[in-house]
């Protein structure tokens, strides 16, 4: 056995003892949310349910409810416990509501709300009213896609001239869907879409360092493109660390569903940026800007939506040179991950802690968050599931 490998097996031994401790937080939290939506983050560590002015308590608005019902079916995918597909569908039908009632969805969140829930459903139990609500989901983002400035708007109402030809890097992970709609409807207006979204996005939202922006804007009629801002990153030229690590995962996955996009050394530069930014501990600061002794929080759910990404991007590398290289990077956060920011199974607990969600708005700052809790789940998954595939 070569040390390498040894090194891999010890690695992967700790990813498969802290997946059954997350399967455990998550079976936990599964019956206090059974037919109510955790918020977005934890409150003092503890989940409590959703809260959105002029809706019930635990109510299926905002854009993470999608990432809850998502861990609901990778645990029955990793565990086969019909309990957790029980509660799954029972949440899958209140997706199908929401478009029925028009509940919040003026955003371009709807990839990771009806990705991870009724793409997640219908390829889990081929049931059928969470495919048509995939497919209704996906019509709702088409209608985001402004034709001449080729990007989809991420924000609000598309006449509000202060969200009107902005797009954010986020929006990446949000066209598996419109990708998914494609290969079902056989309809190529869909992955047309998404490719331009992806080629404006790589034109764009990176700067010459490798670093991005967060969001981008466009003149909607002309095209022409305008100026880089930040909405939650520390400034308009610092880099926000969870931004840059959905571009590393969101240009991995779009590369594998369009190759002819070339979207590989794009994954390389953005991680390439992320892990010389990154302490010693792999965990991420919430913007790369800062680092050790700068006093300010980490965001553990960058460094776990960057070990996917990671993965993802040395899967698809031909270069075994390269492919070890990013593994291991990606298995080393991992590591990080389970040393630093998990904690005792407890009654409404996060799966991961240290996540921060606005810090310029001082909104979940150290918690956990269901992102987070998403993605070191996805990321557990995949180092220790061989055959297991991701939801994107």
């Amino acid at each position: 056995m070569t040390s390498e490998t040894s090194t891999f097996n010890v690695a992967r031994a700790r990813a498969d003892r802290a997946l059954n401790i997350a399967l455990e937080q998550l079976a936990i939290n599964r019956e206090a949310f059974r037919s109510v939506f955790p918020g977005d983050n934890t409150q003092r560590n503890v989940y409590t349910p959703h809260t959105c002015v002029g809706y019930p308590d635990g109510a299926n608005v905002g854009w993470t409810t999608g990432l809850w019902t998502g861990q609901l079916w990778m645990a029955f995918e990793l565990t086969g416990d019909t309990g957790f597909r029980s509660v799954a569908n029972d949440h899958v039908k209140s997706f199908a509501r929401r478009l029925e009632n028009g509940d919040d969805l003026a955003t371009h969140d709807l990839g990771f709300l009806y990705t991870p829930s009724c793409c997640a459903a219908y390829r889990s139990s081929g049931n059928e009213a969470a495919k048509l609500s995939a497919l209704r989901a996906a019509e709702e983002l088409m209608s985001r896609y402004l034709e001449n400035a080729g990007v989809i708007q991420a924000w609000g109402d598309l006449d509000d001239p202060a969200q009107r030809g902005r797009m954010i890097i986020d929006c990446l992970m949000n066209l598996p869907l419109l990708r998914w709609a494609g290969a079902i409807t056989r309809d190529a207006k869909y992955s047309a879409a998404a490719d331009a979204h992806c080629a404006r996005a790589r034109d764009h939202l990176i700067r010459q360092d490798n670093s991005t922006f967060h969001t981008y804007h466009f003149d909607p009629i002309t095209g022409m493109p305008l100026k880089g801002t930040t909405h939650q990153g520390a400034s308009d030229s610092s880099c926000w660390a969870r931004g840059q690590a959905w571009g590393i995962y969101g240009f991995a996955l779009n590369h594998r569903q369009a190759p002819h996009l070339d979207l590989l050394d794009t994954s390389i530069r953005l991680a390439d940026y992320f892990l010389e930014h990154l302490p010693k501990n792999g965990i991420a600061y919430w913007d790369l800007s800062f680092g050790d002794g700068s006093g300010e929080p980490w965001d553990s759910s960058a460094s776990a939506i960057a070990v996917c990404g990671l993965l993802e991007l040395s899967a698809q590398l031909p270069s075994p040179e390269l492919q070890t290289h990013y593994h291991d990077a990606a298995l080393q956060i991992l590591d990080g991950l389970i040393n630093e920011c998990t904690v005792n199974v407890s009654e409404g607990g996060g799966l991961l802690q240290h996540g921060v969600y606005h810090k310029p708005h001082g909104r979940g700052v150290d918690e956990a968050n269901l992102w987070g809790d998403y993605f070191y789940l996805e990321a557990l998954a995949r180092v220790t599931r061989v055959h297991w595939t991701t939801q994107w």
